[in-house]
């Protein structure tokens, strides 16, 4: 696959940061890259314009990060933060003139369904502009928009979840385990976004000694963590971090070669 552009439109935790009501210096800091929308990347790779997750500042991280085409959306879990932003894929139906085939398990897409039921229910009296969106089970490797995609099954405490691989690139946020099987998924990466909580223990996520021993053992030259929480100062946790290894910030760009 020829090279690609991984576009981190929000690196946060559900809460968003700076969090309501907290006032930590992390919450308060004058450094853009703490402030952290909830978790989303676009992968531009082979013309197209792929976005993993729909987060609730969806409309506000395309336009921070001049989104202006996306071909298929990828799930990776049902959790609000990752899903919320739903609506705001009508623009790009609106922009694009076609459907927006949307690519998850079974659990995640029957979730969509069921709250967001006015985008996939016929109804001529329905009085506003809506998504139109296409439901595509993941159930093996596939293709998003005729890109090649290798879904990587993890663990989210006992939730099974979904990571992406695409080329030498895979995004795997929400994870507090990744099975022995996926291991053999991650083999041979240029670029990895791994979850990367904070630095106490959490029953659902890695967190960040965690997350940097899970790094070392798949072995990517470059490991960008994520879905980070107001417990880790960007500039200061970054200086503490292995070589190859670091906290991703939103509207971040990483190319990743071929």
């Amino acid at each position: 696959m020829a090279g690609m552009r991984v576009i981190m439109l929000g690196t946060g935790t559900s809460h968003g940061i700076p969090m309501i009501s907290c006032d930590c210096p992390v919450c308060r800091s004058s450094d853009p890259r703490d402030r952290r929308t909830r978790t989303s990347v676009v992968v531009q790779a082979g013309g197209q314009s792929l976005l993993i997750d729909t987060a609730p500042e969806l409309r506000l991280q395309c336009l921070a990060c001049d989104i202006r085409r996306v071909d298929a959306v990828l799930f990776t879990h049902d959790h609000a933060d990752h899903i919320v932003g739903l609506d705001d894929l009508r623009r790009f139906n609106a922009l694009q003139k076609q459907t927006l085939p949307c690519y998850g398990d079974r659990t995640t897409l029957a979730t969509l369904e069921r709250m967001f039921g006015y985008a996939f229910q016929d109804n001529p009296d329905y009085p506003s502009a809506k998504p139109h969106l296409t439901l595509e089970p993941v159930d093996g490797p596939f293709e998003a928009a005729g890109v090649p995609v290798t879904p990587i099954p993890l663990l989210h405490g006992s939730l099974p979840v979904l990571g992406f691989r695409i080329g030498r690139f895979a995004y795997c946020t929400d994870v507090s385990a990744i099975p022995e099987a996926s291991m053999a998924l991650l083999t041979g990466l240029d670029v990895l976004i791994l979850d990367g909580l904070r630095r106490r223990p959490h029953p659902t996520h890695f967190n960040l000694p965690q997350a940097v021993e899970m790094a070392g053992l798949i072995g990517a030259p470059q490991t960008y963590f994520t879905h980070i929480a107001h417990e880790l100062p960007h500039e200061a946790t970054n200086a503490i971090l292995p070589p190859g290894m670091a906290l991703a910030y939103d509207g971040q760009a990483i190319d990743v070669a071929e």
